[in-house]
């Protein structure tokens, strides 16, 4: 169903605020009394339409006021896209990221992507509006994209069939941000290439990633026709070269036409410099592409995840949920499923600021209520009960990774699957794709804008569509759990049999008993520091004196698993990753039966330890920093490794020339420089009983 470009950015926009005010502590709205806030309210009515707004609505005076006594950690305001340009709202995930001091409120604009002329337009109603062509266009730099992206944004307010949303990403040479996500929304991607050099490396990467997602349409702008000495074997030579590598990746046939974006050659009108091109305009071409399908009806069975559960007991007595379906229709007297629950409901009323609805259809922003009251979760899904969802915890994937820092086996990351995130690995790597040959390359990890084919594994059960079924459900980001920070895209291929055959068994003998027998609360005391820090050491004495006092225990020393159950890893930055998985899944068997583990290792990524921590309930992991200066610690080198590092004799050594993250806020610090390793061992015992470890 095609939409005007006024609903689509108030789309993009609604979404926003359904995110930013689910993730946040206390959000707020700030009313400059301008008509850029006029626009916001509008939105944020519509947004939690029919309940009230789930924020205080403060004008600057009142903000400036409230800010302390309220305690907002995200403020909506209103401000378009810079300079009249458009641009894309940054992924509300990125706020959580965001590094500011202690009472700050983060800012967040829903109009990042507007300009004038849209605001304008929205509050005026803009009737009449025709249906709008999002576009992106891709092809790596040098190819002339952003001249031909002006010729196009000058020619879209004389254009009477069509309007245009155009997305274009600079840097896409490097980074595939740019590519997936204007992509993943675009009609039609306009793929840009050079005429005398045809499909470079980063074309065809960008192709492997349309491919990917599954695009429909292609225009390949052959630009540059002006500059070969033969402009017409140089556009067949590419058209040719195009035709030769779509067809291993299975894309649709582009629409191929030569253009000259700095003479405007085919652009917006024919040119006599091409007299062999008999075809239409760009522009002509842009107009005409997919007005035959603005009426087809939405395919697929039902699908609208929940984005925003209206809470009991408001002003306004809804009960229910909101979101935007993303597959099939949805009808008053339906009865749908709700996953991953399962349960089973009839829809009751469909409600939508025009007014309730009979039937919504795909794309649509609606509210639901259902017959019966159901226990519902932002991220379920709501799904035609006979045509469910399948529901998994492991899977096999593409990613596309975004990040320098490369992918790393056993590495926990959270994972978004529409508005629902989780925390995964991503392990093992099948293999990467050559984008320039499409082979298949052997590989452990990946680097900066490669491909893999892998498996997912999440900490839970998720409903989801394949992603060629449906590329709302069936796709995901990979976020960086530290930071916020996107650092990977990926669609599901199919669910891992063995996610379905195996289950946790229930066991009646349970940690709680265990640890009642021996008078002790299982805990995890995990060690951290650098090499020579003297870890082991004071791990050590306090062992022995919890040993002493009758408390079950058991050390985990860094060397000595790597005689046994780690001797197949070695120092990389993979290794260690992986290093310290197992010994936070061993760990975690060990207070299951009831001990207090002590675990002696550098562990020197924030990032592990944060998985470690995430694998045992709260309260029951005690991250002990040991605190020594490298040079103290290099001086101490008992086992000769720092002296050995130097030379260039031992790689991958942490504090040399391998990086160690101290912990930003541990449970202990022992200053090791200012405490004897006696005294740092009582310091520990006697936080252990503050804290009612020993009963």
């Amino acid at each position: 169903m095609m939409r005007t470009r006024l609903e689509r950015l108030e789309g993009a926009s609604i979404r926003f605020l359904w995110e930013a005010t689910a993730t946040a502590r206390r959000p707020g709205l700030l009313d400059g009394g301008d008509r850029e806030s006029a626009a916001l309210l509008e939105l944020a009515r519509k947004a939690f339409f029919p309940g009230p707004l789930p924020f205080l609505v403060l004008s600057r005076e009142e903000m400036d006021r409230a800010r302390a006594e309220q305690g907002f950690d995200l403020v909506f305001h209103a401000a378009l896209a810079p300079d009249g340009r458009e641009a894309r709202a940054r992924p509300v995930w990125h706020l959580a990221g965001m590094a500011r001091r202690p009472g700050e409120a983060a800012l967040a604009s829903p109009l990042a992507g507007w300009t004038a002329d849209d605001l304008r337009s929205y509050l005026e109603g803009a009737a009449g509006e025709v249906p709008a062509l999002t576009l992106h266009t891709c092809g790596g730099s040098g190819g002339g994209k952003s001249a031909l992206v002006a010729c196009l944004a000058a020619a879209r307010p004389a254009s009477a069939r069509r309007s245009f949303l155009i997305d274009d990403v600079p840097g896409q040479d490097r980074d595939p941000r740019g590519v997936l996500a204007a992509g993943s929304n675009a009609d039609l991607s306009l793929v840009v290439v050079d005429a005398r050099l045809g499909l470079t490396a980063p074309v065809r990467r960008d192709l492997v990633l349309l491919s990917l997602l599954g695009v429909r349409r292609i225009v390949l702008a052959i630009n540059k026709i002006d500059l070969p000495v033969d402009p017409r074997g140089a556009f067949v030579r590419v058209e040719q070269e195009y035709a030769s590598f779509a067809a291993g990746l299975k894309l649709p046939l582009a629409a191929c036409l030569p253009v000259s974006a700095t003479r405007g050659d085919n652009v917006l009108a024919r040119s006599a410099a091409t007299p062999w091109y008999e075809g239409p305009t760009l522009l002509s071409l842009l107009e005409a592409s997919g007005l035959d399908e603005a009426e087809t009806p939405p395919a697929g069975p039902a699908r609208l995840p929940i984005e925003w559960v209206f809470p009991a007991g408001g002003a306004v007595p809804f009960q229910g949920f909101a979101g935007t379906i993303v597959g099939g229709r949805l009808a008053v007297g339906d009865t749908v499923r709700v996953q991953p629950s399962g349960r089973i409901a009839r829809v009751a009323r469909i409600a939508t600021p025009g007014g309730d609805l009979t039937l919504a259809l795909s794309e649509q922003m609606v509210a639901v209520a259902l017959d019966e009251p159901l226990d519902v979760a932002r991220g379920d899904l709501v799904v035609s009960a006979n045509e469910p969802a399948e529901i998994a915890d492991q899977f096999e994937a593409t990613v596309v990774w975004m990040n320098a820092a490369p992918l790393l086996r056993g590495r926990g990351y959270h994972v978004r699957l529409g508005p629902k995130q989780v925390t995964g690995t991503i392990a093992p790597l099948k293999h990467k794709i050559d984008v320039v040959t499409l082979g298949r390359l052997a590989g452990t990890t990946l680097g900066m804008n490669e491909i893999g084919v892998c498996n997912v594994h999440l900490d839970r059960d998720v409903p989801f569509d394949p992603y060629q079924a449906n590329h709302d459900t069936g796709g995901f980001l990979v976020l960086d759990r530290l930071t916020g920070e996107t650092v990977g895209a990926g669609m599901l291929h199919f669910a891992l049999r063995r996610a379905q055959n195996v289950h946790w068994q229930a066991l009646e003998v349970n940690k709680a008993a265990r640890a009642s027998l021996k008078k002790q609360r299982a805990c995890i005391l995990w060690y951290t520091g650098l090499s020579g820090a003297g870890k082991s050491t004071i791990a050590n004495l306090v062992d022995k004196k919890l040993h002493s006092l009758s408390r079950h225990t058991y050390l985990l020393d860094g060397d000595n698993v790597r005689h046994g159950l780690n001797k197949d890893l070695g120092f990389t930055d993979v290794d260690r990753v992986e290093n310290i998985r197992r010994i936070g899944e061993v760990s975690r068997l060990m207070v299951d039966a009831g001990l207090i583990v002590s675990t002696a290792f550098i562990s020197p990524f924030r990032a592990e330890r944060m998985m470690a921590r995430a694998l045992v309930a709260e309260g029951e992991f005690f991250e002990i920093f040991i605190d020594t200066p490298l040079g103290v610690a290099e001086q101490r080198d008992p086992k000769g490794l720092y002296k050995k590092a130097r030379r260039g004799d031992l790689k991958n050594f942490t504090g040399i020339d391998s990086p160690y993250e101290p912990p930003d806020s541990p449970e202990l610090r022992i200053d090791t420089t200012a405490a004897t390793p006696e005294e740092a061992a009582e310091a520990i015992v006697a936080f252990l009983q503050t804290r009612g470890v020993l009963a």
